[in-house]
């Protein structure tokens, strides 16, 4: 008796979420992900002459296309516009940026950071957004 109630208890398989995520992750090539879809989008570097690193995703969503479209559309002043086309685009895209040795992947850490860039920075980045644009994004506007 003691031996089919052992068989019965070690072949019940634990139910419930934690449990399937558990069992997802120990499956080689799907490790945890922001979306949870199983898949991770591409990623491309831009080093600057100083040896700093930006890393882009290579995927935008379709929402926010509409919403970087709507913004350059919008009835902003131009030049409004235009940066908050470029600071959306950083936001939605950057995945990190390594400054000085220092890597920020987190996203308000990444967004304060462009707030406090100097202008060398900033023309940096939005050139690095053009050009990542026109590449992975011909349908869109490059800022």
């Amino acid at each position: 008796m003691r031996t089919v109630i052992g068989d019965l208890v070690s072949s019940i398989r634990p139910v419930g979420r934690r449990q399937r995520r558990r069992e997802q992750r120990t499956i080689p090539g799907n490790g945890p992900n922001v979306s949870g879809n199983g898949f991770s989008a591409p990623t491309s570097d831009y080093p600057d002459a100083e040896g700093n690193v930006l890393i882009l995703r290579g995927s935008l969503t379709p929402k926010a296309r509409h919403e970087y479209a709507a913004v350059l559309a919008g009835g902003l002043e131009r030049e409004d516009a235009w940066q908050r086309a470029i600071e959306l685009l950083f936001e939605r895209l950057t995945v990190s940026w390594t400054i000085a040795g220092l890597q920020l992947s987190a996203q308000r850490e990444l967004i304060g950071r462009y707030r406090m860039a100097s202008g060398e920075e900033r023309r940096f980045v939005r050139d690095v957004l053009r050009e990542h644009v026109r590449e992975h994004f011909p349908e869109l506007q490059a800022p």
